[in-house]
């Protein structure tokens, strides 16, 4: 998840359980070891492939970061007494606010390394938008009224936590809904597939951007993929829109670890392009149909052959489109509401790259 959220995650949860001896610092020690697994992004992993899937690893390990629950209650209890309150207790804070860091980017689509040093394919449960502002609004209320009102009064006596475990009971529910819909649009499509006699490879469902209503399947079926569009309001089958993934490019990459480790962390939701004489592969897991944040140049075609790139850059990411948006939201209310999946998608066909185009 975003910034700002896993700092009022942590601010929250840190207010409700030692609010009460340690007023608003609460919520400013909780928002700082919220961030604190996001700091690996400022690690060069050498390429962009590395520093995609090197990133939510060892710094979102829960066996790492239980280790560092243990040493910063150690440490605190060394240099600071707090009778207040046990170390038990100070132990269970910090953990929470440092494994719900992980947890919730979990249920992102992007990958999450729960169980590093150990490599199975990173968690994405992928119930939920990078950025919610319904998940997030009740913390972000809820530390405003800490910051505002104080979590103690001026005898130390009484507790003013309820408006932290309110929140996070809201944003928890919420986070239920989202596995609900999760499931509702994956039930939809399958329905669909055993109608249509489609046996897919896999299946990848995630919502689209900043809601949880509208959600977007992909179904790998061979060389192709197929995608639809569920919304809680629908009443009709999903529409299932064929597009070519181009795994035939993939032959190409057989030798390529970097190829290989992508792979793996996206459990190979991929697509293949050859634009212009550039091979790009891009994780059509993330973002919108047509528009997806990782797309990698892998390799240039010269004298008929590829030539594998050393070092794998990412194509630059433009803006979004706010009509596009417009639209996806329409469509949540208005089942009719045609969203060109199919044009969307050929955009990354057309779209020209050049040398100069790369980074």
């Amino acid at each position: 998840m975003d910034s700002i959220t896993q700092a009022v995650l942590g601010a929250t949860i840190q207010g409700a359980l030692l609010g009460r001896w340690q007023g608003r610092k609460a919520l400013l020690y909780g928002a700082m070891l919220g961030t604190l697994p996001d700091l690996d992004v400022v690690i060069d992993y050498g390429d962009a492939v590395a520093d995609m899937t090197y990133h939510r690893g060892f710094s979102h390990s829960l066996f790492v970061l239980t280790g560092l629950a243990l040493f910063l209650t150690w440490i605190t209890r060394r240099f600071r007494n707090h009778p207040g309150y046990s170390a038990q207790r100070l132990f269970v804070t910090v953990w929470l606010v440092l494994i719900t860091h992980p947890l919730l980017d979990s249920f992102t689509s992007y990958g999450t390394q729960l169980l590093w040093p150990l490599t199975p394919v990173p968690t994405a449960w992928s119930s939920i938008f990078i950025i919610d502002p319904l998940y997030t609004v009740p913390l972000c209320i809820a530390v405003a009224l800490g910051l505002l009102y104080g979590l103690r009064d001026t005898t130390g006596q009484k507790t003013a936590t309820k408006a932290p475990a309110l929140a996070l009971l809201v944003s928890s529910l919420y986070l239920s809904f989202t596995v609900a819909g999760k499931y509702m649009a994956e039930q939809r499509v399958e329905a669909e597939l055993a109608r249509q006699g489609i046996e897919p490879q896999q299946i990848f469902s995630t919502t689209t951007p900043f809601n949880s209503l509208l959600w977007r399947v992909i179904v790998l079926d061979g060389d192709d993929y197929h995608e639809a569009l569920v919304s809680w309001f629908d009443d009709t089958p999903p529409m299932l829109e064929r597009i070519p993934r181009g795994t035939h490019l993939a032959a190409a990459l057989a030798d390529s670890p970097a190829h290989a480790r992508l792979a793996w962390f996206t459990n190979g939701v991929l697509r293949y392009d050859q634009l212009g004489n550039h091979l790009v592969v891009t994780d059509i897991r993330l973002g919108m149909t047509g528009f997806h944040p990782f797309r990698f140049d892998f390799a240039t075609l010269e004298n008929v052959q590829w030539r594998v790139h050393d070092n794998i850059q990412r194509l630059p990411v433009e803006r979004g489109d706010v009509s596009r948006l417009q639209l996806l939201w329409a469509r949540i209310w208005q089942p009719e509401v045609q969203v060109p999946l199919l044009v969307w998608a050929d955009e990354l066909r057309k779209v020209p790259l050049a040398s100069s185009d790369l980074p």
